[in-house]
């Protein structure tokens, strides 16, 4: 008898109690149901017509609330408009320059029906481009947002 033997009897001895999930009972969900039904018809039925004017009131509060939301959510995102104008700045024209003669090489591969060489993308190219329009434009961003 090795030493695993040994632990595994011990542990094996020792009972440890199995967690076991249960299912709901089915008959449970239907009753659950099937009062709920009786309910919001009972609740329907008992409506009156003086009920319908507080939740139009309700209604045009609700709707005030969202246009004033609106209203003050309506703040402008800069960060996309320093971005592209950084790319097409002269401190990213070599890599605006890169991107565009990879775009262009992957068009004329697709167009060609005859092309058999390997599949290029242009992810590489388009990762360093925007690399150094965030890079540019952070500054910036940070100036208008102070």
């Amino acid at each position: 008898m090795g030493i695993t033997d040994y632990f595994s009897d011990m542990i094996s001895s020792l009972g440890f109690p199995e967690a076991q999930a249960e299912a709901p009972a089915e008959n449970v969900e239907q009753s659950n149901d099937q009062e709920a039904e009786p309910e919001e018809k009972s609740a329907e039925s008992n409506e009156e017509p003086a009920e319908e004017e507080p939740e139009q009131d309700e209604e045009e509060e609700e709707e005030e609330e969202e246009e004033e939301e609106e209203e003050e959510e309506e703040a402008e995102d800069i960060k996309p408009q320093l971005e592209e104008e950084c790319a097409n700045s002269s401190q990213c024209a070599p890599y605006k320059h890169h991107y565009d003669e990879c775009v262009e090489r992957v068009t004329r591969q697709q167009e060609d029906e005859d092309y058999n060489g390997p599949a290029e993308d242009c992810v590489e190219e388009f990762f360093h481009l925007t690399h150094c329009a965030t890079q540019c434009a952070a500054p910036k961003l940070f100036k208008a947002l102070k």
